[in-house]
């Protein structure tokens, strides 16, 4: 049997980390994002920053806020090599930490908006979109679902040493 149109599995039949999940731990940590582009002027190095976060401790935070997502990219990319071990009961709650930080994320857009005076602007507008439709996501994703549970204890090749 051809299985090829599967595109979902890799070669060893375990679930591919859906392409979303990579978006949304990409925009959750887009102050580092923001910082590493920033460190490839040669120039003012504050002033790519300073597009994206007028206030220095709205950048700050979303440093902050934006080291889980770092953490949680490292757990996914931990469970595409199975290893380490002692890695898997994290990454089955890692649903958990992405709501987790996605409240963090509604926070800081919240502090954002304070100190824009609540007056409309559209990145703002943009970020509270992309919460809403990332919310959506982690609730209805039947994929996220599955590849949560892909790393089963059961493995065998989890077992050799």
């Amino acid at each position: 049997m051809n299985f090829s149109h599967i595109t979902w599995l890799d070669d060893k039949g375990h679930i591919k980390p859906p392409i979303f999940l990579y978006a949304l731990l990409a925009y959750l940590a887009r102050g580092w994002c923001i910082f590493i582009a920033s460190l490839t002027q040669m120039g003012d190095r504050s002033e790519l920053v300073r597009i994206f976060y007028p206030e220095k401790s709205d950048f700050l935070l979303a440093l902050g806020a934006g080291l889980g997502a770092v953490l949680i990219y490292l757990v996914v990319i931990a469970e595409r090599r199975r290893s380490p071990q002692w890695l898997r009961p994290i990454f089955v709650h890692l649903k958990w930490g992405l709501w987790l930080l996605l409240i963090v994320d509604g926070v800081l857009l919240g502090q954002r908006l304070s100190h824009g005076q609540f007056l409309f602007h559209w990145s703002l507008a943009l970020d509270a979109l992309i919460l809403f439709w990332s919310s959506i996501y982690l609730i209805k994703s039947k994929r996220l679902y599955y590849y949560l549970r892909d790393w089963l204890k059961e493995d065998p090749k989890l077992l050799q040493p």
